[in-house]
């Protein structure tokens, strides 16, 4: 599989479903909103340590993100009319003129890794150690002592991250597998046998 900048093999044969739902995908991902210990339990309990918990946030080094799943941090924090206090000023005021408040639009996105935001790289890491992690769920690998480690180890070594993200990736591969005549082992990857 090859990401911006970031390549490993992937294990052929796993059979995929013959349809995808949007509702699966929000059950089977953490909310933004998590706290490390919440995200703890959430990758636990899907046989993922804490480790690979860190190791897999490192994919926002990717993407963009809707202005709803963060505006909480910019406008209405912890139910009061202020911002996250973790959050970088600079990066917070440019994100308010990204998303201003109030707005209605719901097509306005920002990248998920303003450093970086097409690469796959370890700029993801070295944004949240500056405080310009995008999701309360991205800033709160700071508040644990072990993953706050994890956060500088990843940063400062990308072919140690690289290795560690495509173990991670496989593993989580191997979740949920689909078994008997459940899905099928597709011809090409991107579409459903025909």
């Amino acid at each position: 599989m090859q990401t911006g900048g970031l390549g490993y093999d992937v294990p052929a044969g796993r059979r995929d479903g013959r349809i995808s739902l949007a509702s699966e995908a929000s059950t089977n991902l953490p909310p933004p909103t998590f706290t490390v210990d919440q995200l703890t339990q959430f990758f636990s309990n899907k046989g993922l340590t804490q480790d690979e918990m860190v190791t897999l946030s490192g994919a926002h080094t990717i993407g963009r993100s809707h202005c709803s799943s963060f505006s909480n941090r910019l406008y209405n924090f912890n139910g009061t009319s202020g911002q996250d206090p973790t959050l970088d000023p600079q990066y917070a005021a440019s994100l308010k003129t990204q998303c201003p408040q109030g707005s209605t639009n719901t097509n306005l996105v920002v990248p998920m890794n303003p450093s970086s935001p097409s690469i796959t790289d370890v700029g993801y890491y070295v944004d949240v150690l500056r405080n310009r992690g995008l999701f309360t769920s991205d800033q709160t690998l700071l508040t644990d002592t072990t993953t706050a480690t994890q956060v500088r180890q990843n940063a400062g070594n990308p072919f140690l991250w690289k290795n560690k993200f495509a173990s991670a990736m496989v593993k989580m591969g191997q979740l949920g597998v689909l078994i008997g005549e459940a899905g099928q082992i597709r011809a090409n990857c991107r579409v459903i046998n025909s």
